[in-house]
This record gives C-alpha cells, structure tokens and sequence, in this order.
C-alpha cells in the first residue's frame, strides 16, 4: 500500500488527514448486499476511490426473481444498486442515474408493458433524448442486447432497467460479468470496483435449528427459527418441499478478481447489513476464508444496530462466532485474529441484539476479538448508521489511522 493509503486515518468534516487523495486512497474490501452500506458507500467516495464491494448475485425474490427463471442468471440487483451509488453525480447526468433506478409499474398488463420496453430499444423514445448520446446510446444498446433475448412470457412487472441493461451486457458476452460490470463503471465514472463474490447462477439455502431447509434469499424474511448453518445450493426456490430436496451444498470458487482484491486489501470489513443474506452469503464460496486469512490486514466487522429479522435473539458474541465458524470451514487452521480482529459498534446510540452486557464481552475477549466502540449511530435512529462517523470510524482502524474528531 501507498504511504498516502497507510495514512488512511479519521478525517475532520471535510479535509482528509495528511491531505490523503481520494484516488489514492485505502483499498476497503466489502463483504455485502442488500441498501444497508449504499449510504456509507457514497460517503467513502470523499476519503477512497479504490473500495472494493464483493456483492452477492443471490437474491431470488421481486422483479431478480423473473431475471432468474428467464434466464438461469446470478441476481444483479445488489451489482446495480452499489454502482449506482458510486457513481460520480458530478460527471455523470442526473438523467443516467434516474434511469438506471427506474422501474416498471407493478400492475398492469403484462404485453403492454414488454412493449413499453421493446419501444424504449428505439432511438427515438423520448427517455433518451433527455441524455447526452455517449450515454442513451450505450444503455440503449445494452437494453437491446436484452431485448433480443427476451422470452415471449418474460415478467415486466417492477423490472429494473438498470437490471435488464446489465442482464443484457451479460448475456451479449457469453454470460460474464467482466467486460459489462468494467464497462458501466466507466460510463458512470465508479469511485470503486463492484463485483459479483461467484459468477454462477446460485441460491442461498438454510438449515434451521430444528432441522428443517428453506432454499432462496426472498425466503429468509420468513425465517420463524434460528440458523444452525447456511450453505448455496443450484436448486430453485420452487423446489423446496419436494421429495428430493438439496442434500450437499454446493461450494463455487471464490471469483478470482475478488480474490486478488482481498489479497492486497488495506482492511476487510463485514459490513452491516441482513446478517445472512448480505453478509455471510459471501463467505460460503470456496477458499473465501483462506483468502481472508492470508491477507496481513485488519478484519472488521460492523454489526447492525436495531432490528435484523434474521438474527432470531443471535448475540454480538453469536454473530462474530457465526462469522468465524463459515469462515472456518474453508480455513480450519486460521487464527481468530487473521479471520477476524475488531468489532465496531456504538454503545451510546446503537441497540445490539442481546446488548453488550458484560457476558457478550467476555465471550469476545475470550475469542480473542476486540471490542471497539465509536459513535456512529444516529441519536434519532438507532436503526441506521450516520455515514459519515462510520466512515471515520472504519478509517481510524487501517494501520496508521488515528481517531478523528
């Protein structure tokens, strides 16, 4: 790393410390999905443009869901809600960005509504004349690679256009994600890399504490029992109940891009975020904990403050245990501290899940995890981080950083 990324450390309001440059800032890895970190993202722009978010493509519910049965896809919802929120907003048109965002209605006819989209493949649509061409045409060209792949009963309600344009540059390149995911961030000017943990076509499974399965991302909302262990399975949701359901998990290789990231990363962080469907889905891909184990950098993990449907009364110590246990079964031999060294939380503002009572303490002590606490969460709103303290906060715990105030 760079001397002005070792100086990487909390900031003041608006001047980074040691007048670090964005563009050569610290190399922050992401373990995410979901909306959680999109604010946080958008903040880390002023102090890195070299942040690196390893998503999950594994969501099979709302208008992903369609994407998937049409086509056999990884989900790129989560891909497209973090490009867009790191995207330059003063170099790229407000015009681009709303598109991208846009969405179909969710009632209506079905065929009318693929012919809203077949027109919008047209030069002449009204939408693109609101862009510079450089822009409505790329996306154009992409909505129609997606176009021309569109099967005749495909499902238009809620469909992003951002979705369908990447679904469409994926497709057009023989179903990898490089060339488009490395073409849209430079058309929307990325202050950070975006990537896909797996390139398969993969869904997110659980065995219950009872023993019981639930298979597919969209399913974990109904979660009414703890989580004895995730795994990813290539079954399909739909099939869940019947006579044969998925025995072995399935263990993809962690893609290699990612896996150079997390190699030269500056920290790597378990964001907040849905505990199992945004974080530790990330974890589960063959040699994920290897890779994080070899990596000489601090590993960090900030758990949500507030409700999380999905911990189910899982404590702080529960989480980081959980952490270390998916982590562990790809790299049995790791020491605590290569998989995981500091636990960022807010005992002023922030509501953990089973508090931090002197048993969760210990029980991270004697795990050998450190306990970091910071403010971070809104005073108002204990449901949500305030992105800029977060930001300083995580900085401050790169080597060289410094508590900011």
């Amino acid at each position: 790393m760079s001397d002005a990324g070792q100086k990487a450390g909390a900031t003041c309001a608006s001047v980074p410390v040691s007048g670090l440059i964005p563009a050569l800032g610290p190399r922050l890895v992401f373990f995410t999905g979901g909306t959680a970190l999109r604010d946080l993202s958008r903040q880390l722009t002023r102090y890195t443009h070299n942040s690196v978010h390893l998503v999950t493509p594994f969501d099979s519910g709302g208008s992903s869901a369609a994407l998937r049965r049409a086509f056999a896809m990884p989900a790129v919802g989560d891909i497209r809600n973090r490009l867009l929120a790191l995207a330059d907003s003063e170099l790229v048109p407000q015009s681009v960005l709303e598109f991208c965002a846009r969405r179909l209605p969710a009632q209506g006819d079905a065929d009318a509504l693929r012919a809203q989209l077949r027109a919008l493949g047209e030069r002449g649509h009204s939408l693109w004349a609101a862009m510079p061409e450089i822009f409505s045409e790329a996306l154009r060209l992409h909505l129609v690679f997606f176009l021309e792949r569109m099967p005749r009963d495909f499902d238009p309600h809620l469909a992003s256009l951002g979705n369908l344009i990447l679904a469409g540059g994926y497709l057009h390149h023989k179903r990898n994600f490089g060339p488009v995911l490395a073409f849209f961030s430079r058309l929307l000017q990325a202050r950070g890399v975006v990537l896909p943990i797996v390139g398969e076509s993969l869904h997110l499974a659980a065995e219950l504490d009872d023993g019981s399965r639930l298979v597919g991302q969209h399913r974990f909302r109904e979660l009414t029992r703890p989580v004895r262990r995730l795994f990813l399975t290539v079954h399909e949701p739909e099939r869940q109940g019947q006579a044969a359901p998925p025995q072995t998990p399935c263990r993809p290789p962690l893609a290699s891009t990612a896996a150079d990231y997390l190699r030269s990363a500056g920290a790597i962080c378990y964001p907040m975020g849905s505990f199992y469907t945004s974080v530790l889905a990330n974890l589960l891909p063959q040699g994920v904990g290897r890779t994080v184990a070899a990596a000489p950098c601090p590993k960090i993990f900030i758990p949500n403050s507030g409700h999380d449907a999905e911990l189910h009364g899982l404590s702080l110590a529960g989480q980081a245990a959980m952490l270390l246990r998916h982590l562990r079964e790809d790299a049995p031999e790791a020491r605590t501290g290569d998989l995981l060294r500091h636990v960022l939380v807010d005992s002023r503002h922030g509501r953990y899940e089973g508090g931090l009572g002197p048993d969760v303490r210990a029980a991270l002590a004697d795990m050998g995890v450190t306990l970091v606490d910071r403010d971070m969460v809104r005073e108002d709103d204990p449901q949500r981080h305030e992105p800029e303290l977060t930001a300083r906060a995580l900085l401050s715990l790169l080597p060289g950083g410094r508590r900011g105030a």
